[in-house]
Parts: structure tokens; C-alpha cells; sequence
């Protein structure tokens, strides 16, 4: 941190010692070496010494015997600097004469010796993935494209099979690799070969940021965890020019109550006597920001697939497969071993990923439900680069809500002019009157801690299973706007319906061989009790469709209505015929559930609605037989997948401060 002075006594007829660090500077009152009789003072010094003398009356300046006299007064300072690092130790100095009234030669003189050090502790400011030196801004962190500050990796990984946590979770480094996911910081020092003594360097950290981070640095082969938990401090060695290397991770993602800043310090420190405590001349400081997760919404290109192979479910999982591979994307299967028949592969998990200048790997967020699933996360996807994540919750608090097909996230929006590029969360909660079910308090504090993805909050509770995944999906468009927003729509579906019967089909049979019942189209549109539950469905809908336009910019050009039916359970809707809108969306294939509504001549109109509707948008429709598999137990195609996806280009510390 260049720019600090401090203030040195000299006292009379003494030597004093001191180390000046470059771009500081010294400020010394005068008057503290002179005899009481003295009025006037020359000065000398070597070549490498910078000197300005302040608050002395330049116009009583006189010269005597070749040397410029200053006079002196209680107020009179000398500000001086060294302008090199010494080679050797006092190769500084600085000679005053004091002279009385009247006097021509000097009654007494003062010296001090200085010796000069280059130091900076030196991290990566300005985001370019290497370490510049003194950085102006580095103690500091600003947002934007021209922000300053470095960031940090939360190392969740787990690059050494020998590790029994993720990296972050002890103090030892197993593998070479695991220094990849930290970042670079340097001590730079430039001087003499030693320091006079009494000077030594310290590192440190305050107690609050020491659960936040880890320090390790290269001693004697092996590398040592110097800072961090219960180690606010690191004395380290002087040996002259040298650059010491030390990798910083990040421990834990900002959350409630810490906002992903944390700062480290390096001291040097002068001690003057044996049992005096030493005091600081010099303090450089570096601040980083701990990498936000980033959730990944359903327009980004997929890279994998993952979905449960269970007892019942070979139809549905060979259709997924088949979808998958046409798409021409990986698919990673979770057997019955690893699943314990837990099927639904959306609620257990979300996938994300954390960016630095230097490295970005993917992270997956494990949901506190806790199911039979609740393995998998770490035992299948846990690894190097491959991070891991939890929140958990006293499971007195957890509901249906914190399952994560109740979190999903926007595409990139712009809202009033505010600018959300990595796009926007959006997590199902109770109507803002009642006092029903909402996702468990961590997670949400972990999410709107995240910042980058400021979360939106939608009605959700009338839903008996209760995830925004039932009335709502994104998918990509080819135009400016980039997606379209789909929303289920019993309103749309009763118009088609009644299409069909004014065109004479209200004799066919709806969920034909499914339901004991029989279901034709005109008797679906005359059972009051289907038409009032719907109509609340679709107010239901429609509440959460005016928050969507609201929060994230829409019109209603920028939404499409996909026809659905619900029913009523004990006072909340699930749904009546398989809900298409709860589809796995593999940028231009859409793996839908198969609705079994009306066949007129060789089709299901309601396949052939949203056919007609993805058109334009260039995606192409795969209906998937979920019914008896996800649709009678509560879920369809999206509740039973799950989808790893590419990053954003766009960088998070790019945007405006949100």
C-alpha cells in the first residue's frame, strides 16, 4: 500500500537506524535533535534519498560557508524517501548540522541511517489470471467491466482419491492439482541480503475472515498451511530480493451473515527492544472476493444428462436415451445400488459452477430433502474439478419446497434498464398472505447471498408437490430475445377442447387407457368441479405469470401458453393428464411428457398444439411416455432428469455492482 508515512524522532547526537519501504515516506520533526539554542539547520544526504523540508520560511533561508541553512521551529519537518532498495544495510543517510544565532560552524550534529526495501504483497487485481505487481486497487473490490480486486475459488472439489472431504475441508495439500484451484499471491521483496535488527515480516488475517480462507506456502518441500481457521498469523522469512509464494482458497460461499470479501495483511515490524511489543511501519493488504455459485438455466448448451434407472421405469429411461443420443450428448445413469429406488433426480440436486480469472469448474448443489438420492452428489459426482455443496437444515423445516425442482433460473434479462446477465433465480414460496410452506430459510439466505442471480420469489404453495417446475419452463428462441417463457395453461387447454367439440369430437377419449374412467372431451368440459378447480389453477398461474413479467422484462410476446388440466388433492392441484410443461429441454430437442389428450384422426391435438407453437423457435418436440414411471407418482420428464450445462461467456465480476 504505497502512499503511508510515519513519523521518526531523532533525538540529539544520536544514530538512528531505520528501514524505509519504497513509496513510503518519513516525516521527522526537526527541532527533537537540536539543542534548545539552535535557530538554523543544514542538511546532507546520499544519493538515493529523496528530502523535502515543510513548514520553514523559505524566505529567511541563508547560506553559510556553502551549506543552505533552513531556519528551524518547533513546527519544522524534513519529509524524506528512499528512491532504490539498498544494496547493503544503512546505505542510506542523512547528516543534520544545527547551528545557534549568529554561529558559523555547526553546535551539533544528528545522523540517521536508512536502508530501503521494496515490498508489495501482490495478487491477481486486475483479473487477468496473472499476478501483476502493486496493483493500485488491490486492497479494494469493485464491480464492473473495469472493476479491481482478485477472487477466489471455494475449493468444494476433490482432486486426491486419499481425501476424505472436499480440498477446503482440512489443512494439508495431497495433490499438486488441488494448488490450481487457488489463487497466486506474492510477497515481493527487493533489499539487502538482511534487515538491521529488530525488523521481521508477518502475514496475517482478523478472526473473522480466518474461517474463510486457507494459506498455503512452499516450506521446506512441502506445502505448509500457514494462515487460516485458527492461524491469524505467519511470521515470515526475510532473504533479501526474493518473491515468496503463497496459494489462497476460498473455504465457503457467501451466505447470511458474510458477504465474500476477505482480507490479507503483510506487516513489517519494527521491534526496538527485547520484551518491547513490536509495532508496524509498513502494512500492505489485499482484499478477495469468494466466487459466488452460478445456477445454470435451462436455455444454456447441455453437457450431460443424468437420470435413475429404477424397477419401473425401462420404457421411460430408453426414450430418454434415445432422446439424449440423437441430441448428441452424454447421459450418466444412476442405478438402483446408488438411487435405493429414489427416482427423482430434479429435487435432490441443481447444478451450478464457480469462475475465477484462472479456472471455472462445475459444482453441484445438494438439496437438504435428503431423499434415498442423497448419496449420489458425492459419491458419483464429487471428484476433481467437480465440486460439492450442501446446505443443510433441521429436518423439522424441510418440505416438499426445498426439493430443487422448486429452483430454477432465468435466462439473461433486462428489467427497467437494470441488466441481469447470468440471468435471474426463481424459487416457489407460499402466497404472501398465508402462512404455508416456503423453502427452508439457509437455502434461501444462500441464495440471495449469491448475488449475482438476485432470486424472485413465486406462488408455489397451491401446488400439492410445490415446485415451480409444474407451470413453468424456459426454452430457446433464435431471436433477439433469446427464449421464450412457457406457462401452463388450463385457459388454453378448455379453448382447444372446445375447438375439438364444436368440430364434432367431443365423443374422444382423453388418457385413453389410462384412467378407469372415461374421459371424452365433452365430459371433461362439463364436470364442473374439473372447470372450477382449473379456473383457480389458472388465477393460480396467472398470479405468478404477472410477477414473471414484472421481474424479468416479459411482454406477453415473450411468453407461450402450453395447454394443462389439474385437479384438486386435499385442496391443491397436481396434474390431471401428463404436464408438458415439466420437460427436459436439450437446447433445440424438447423431451415433453406425452399428454394422451384427444387423437383426432392419427394425432394427439394437444402434441400437435405445441408442435405448432416450437415452430418457430426451430426446436423440435420428443413426447415421452412418463405416466406410469413419474405421472402417477407426482412427477414428470423434468422432476426425473437432471442436466449438467456449459457455464455462461458472460463473466460474473463483469457486472454492474448488483
Amino acid at each position: 500500500m504505497t502512499g503511508q508515512s510515519r513519523t521518526l524522532r531523532l533525538d540529539r547526537g544520536q544514530r538512528v537506524e531505520a528501514v524505509c519501504v519504497l513509496g513510503t515516506s518519513l516525516l521527522l520533526p526537526v527541532s527533537g535533535g537540536s539543542p534548545p539554542e539552535c535557530k538554523w539547520f543544514s542538511l546532507r544526504q546520499t544519493p538515493n534519498i529523496e528530502i523535502e523540508v515543510l513548514n520553514s520560511n523559505t524566505g529567511e533561508q541563508k547560506v553559510i560557508n556553502g551549506e543552505k541553512l533552513w531556519p528551524l521551529s518547533n513546527t519544522t519537518m524534513v519529509e524524506f524517501r528512499m528512491t532504490v532498495p539498498s544494496a547493503e544495510t544503512n546505505d542510506g543517510k542523512i547528516t543534520f548540522a544545527y547551528y545557534g544565532k549568529g554561529s558559523d560552524a555547526p553546535v551539533d550534529k544528528a545522523g540517521i541511517y536508512l536502508t530501503g526495501i521494496e515490498m508489495s504483497l501482490d495478487v491477481d487485481a486486475d483479473r487477468d489470471g496473472q499476478v501483476e505487481r502493486n496493483n493500485p486497487q488491490k486492497a479494494t473490490w469493485t464491480w464492473g467491466p473495469e472493476g479491481q480486486g482478485a477472487i477466489l475459488l471455494v475449493n468444494c472439489d476433490k482432486d486426491s482419491m486419499f481425501s476424505r472431504t472436499v480440498d477446503g475441508g482440512d489443512n494439508i495439500v495431497l495433490s499438486k492439482t488441488d494448488l490450481l484451484d487457488m489463487s497466486k499471491m506474492l510477497l515481493r521483496i527487493k533489499g539487502p541480503e538482511k534487515l538491521p535488527t529488530g525488523y521481521h515480516l508477518l502475514l496475517y488475517i482478523s478472526a473473522t475472515d480466518a474461517p474463510n480462507l486457507g494459506v498455503f506456502h512452499l516450506h521446506n518441500k512441502v506445502y505448509t498451511h500457514v494462515l487460516g481457521r485458527e492461524k491469524l498469523f505467519y511470521k515470515a522469512r526475510y532473504t533479501g530480493t526474493s518473491e515468496l509464494e503463497f496459494f489462497v482458497e476460498g473455504l465457503h460461499f457467501p451466505d447470511e451473515g458474510f458477504n465474500g470479501l476477505v482480507t490479507i495483511k503483510a506487516s513489517l515490524l519494527e521491534t526496538q527492544i527485547e520484551g518491547i511489543p513490536e509495532t508496524p511501519i509498513f502494512t500492505d493488504v489485499v482484499t478477495f472476493r469468494i466466487t459466488p455459485l452460478i445456477i445454470t438455466p435451462s436455455i444454456l448448451e447441455p453437457i450431460e444428462v443424468y437420470v435413475c434407472s429404477v424397477k419401473d421405469n425401462y420404457l421411460f429411461l430408453k426414450e430418454i436415451k434415445n432422446l439424449v443420443s440423437e441430441a448428441k450428448y452424454k447421459i450418466q445413469i444412476c442405478f438402483e445400488y446408488v438411487n435405493r429406488g429414489d427416482r427423482w433426480m430434479q429435487d435432490e440436486m441443481e447444478f451450478g459452477y464457480i469462475q475465477a480469472p484462472h479456472k471455472s469448474f462445475p459444482v453441484v448443489l445438494d438439496s437438504p430433502r435428503d431423499g434415498e438420492l442423497k448419496d449420489f452428489p458425492i459419491r458419483e459426482l464429487l471428484g476433481p474439478d467437480f465440486g460439492y455443496v450442501t446446505k443443510v437444515a433441521a429436518s423439522s423445516e424441510v418440505t416438499s419446497l426445498d426439493s430443487f425442482g422448486n429452483l430454477e433460473v432465468s435466462p439473461p434479462v433486462t428489467v427497467a434498464g437494470k441488466k441481469y446477465p447470468l440471468g435471474r433465480i426463481l424459487i416457489g414460496s407460499s402466497f404472501p398472505t398465508s402462512s404455508g410452506r416456503r423453502m427452508t430459510k439457509v437455502v434461501r439466505d444462500f441464495l440471495y447471498a449469491q448475488r449475482v442471480q438476485s432470486p424472485i420469489e413465486l406462488f408455489a404453495d397451491w401446488l400439492l408437490v410445490g415446485h415451480v417446475d409444474e407451470f413453468m419452463t424456459f426454452v430457446p428462441a433464435p431471436d433477439q430475445k433469446g427464449f421464450r417463457l412457457l406457462l401452463a395453461s388450463p385457459a388454453t387447454c378448455f379453448r382447444i377442447l372446445q375447438e375439438k367439440k364444436h368440430e364434432g369430437h367431443g365423443d374422444v377419449i382423453m388418457l385413453q387407457g389410462l384412467e378407469t374412467k372415461r374421459w371424452t372431451v365433452t365430459k371433461v368440459l362439463s364436470t364442473d368441479v374439473i372447470v372450477q378447480e382449473n379456473s383457480y389453477v389458472q388465477h393460480c398461474i396467472d398470479w405468478n405469470r404477472d410477477i414473471l413479467k414484472r421481474e424479468l422484462g416479459l411482454t406477453e410476446e415473450d411468453i407461450i401458453d402450453i395447454p394443462a388440466l389439474f385437479r384438486l388433492v386435499n385442496g391443491q392441484a397436481v396434474a390431471f393428464f401428463p404436464n408438458m410443461v415439466n420437460m427436459i429441454v436439450l437446447k433445440k430437442d424438447l423431451g415433453i411428457p406425452k399428454p394422451y389428450g384427444p387423437v383426432i384422426k392419427v394425432t394427439c391435438c394437444l402434441e400437435d398444439y405445441v408442435i405448432e407453437q416450437m415452430k418457430p423457435l426451430d426446436l423440435r418436440c420428443t413426447f415421452i411416455d412418463d405416466v406410469v414411471s413419474y405421472h402417477k407418482k407426482l412427477g414428470e420428464v423434468h422432476c426425473g432428469t437432471n442436466v449438467r450445462r456449459k457455464p455462461f461467456s458472460f463473466k460474473w465480476w463483469q457486472m454492474e455492482e448488483p
